[in-house]
């Protein structure tokens, strides 16, 4: 958290990435940093002076870490949001002609917490809780908010206090489908939550017949976007739920998502 001189308090949202840190095997090998270029490589006082340099090669997978998940990264029947067919004009080696994550617009918009977990009474939700509607309605009652369209809703579960043990944060909470199909009635811009896949994970929904239903009604079937592995302890420890949410994905052409660092600006 940052903030001085009597400002707004801004708080970061983006959890630490390295190569331990939780990620599905869908997803290996998640994230790598090598140094490629090291100081002494180059170093020749002589010819070149004191100064040297370094670089290193990011390996990082899309959909690990904070990240955000583009339009075309789900499909409803093979259709993308907006009806879009997934065929070969749109689904290339390179990547997706439509709905890529460099469409996504850097957001700037109102954000809400919703914390789940204290509605509850607990620190976190326990693995395999599926937060549902009433938690929701509970949470704005509670709070004082409420869900505005073009508003940006992130739920705490808790389960970021276990980014360090990947075992325990893998099997944690996530969202039903039902409390999906709620918010997007009320037409955010985009959701958020502090686990790895909004979703229960692992969980088949009886009346979708998939899993991970949330991913499909929100982005196929409504474009509302998802971020997910967001660290909300130190927004929700300080009380504060509604701000200003900042979130700018990189412009990777024709990719399913993106790394990013959201923050959450303290409304005053």
């Amino acid at each position: 958290m940052q903030g001085s001189g009597g400002g707004p308090r801004v708080f970061d949202l983006e959890q630490p990435r390295t190569a331990e840190m939780p990620v599905y095997p869908s997803h290996r090998p998640g994230y790598s940093y090598l140094l490629h270029r090291h100081h002494e490589d180059e170093y020749d006082p002589e010819e070149g002076g004191p100064r040297t340099s370094a670089s290193g090669v990011i390996i990082c997978m899309e959909h690990t870490g904070t990240h955000i998940d583009a339009l075309c990264h789900q499909s409803d029947a093979l259709r993308l949001y907006g009806g879009i067919p997934v065929d070969g004009r749109v689904q290339t080696s390179r990547g997706f002609t439509r709905l890529g994550v460099e469409e996504i617009p850097p957001i700037v918009a109102p954000g809400v917490l919703l914390d789940a977990a204290s509605v509850r009474g607990v620190d976190c939700l326990e693995p395999g809780y599926a937060v549902t509607v009433a938690d929701l309605e509970e949470c704005c009652a509670r709070q004082g908010v409420a869900v505005e369209p073009g508003s940006v809703v992130l739920v705490r579960t808790g389960n970021a206090r276990h980014w360090g043990d990947p075992e325990r944060y893998l099997a944690g909470p996530g969202i039903s489908a039902d409390a999906s199909r709620w918010l997007a009635g009320a037409r955010p811009l985009a959701v958020g939550a502090d686990n790895m896949a909004w979703d229960v994970p692992g969980v088949k929904d009886p009346e979708l017949g998939c899993t991970l239903p949330g991913h499909l009604i929100l982005l196929a079937r409504y474009g509302i976007y998802i971020i997910e592995n967001l660290m909300l302890e130190e927004l929700a420890a300080a009380g504060v739920h509604r701000f200003r949410f900042v979130c700018t994905p990189l412009k990777l052409v024709g990719a399913t998502g993106s790394p990013v660092r959201p923050v959450a600006v303290e409304s005053w």
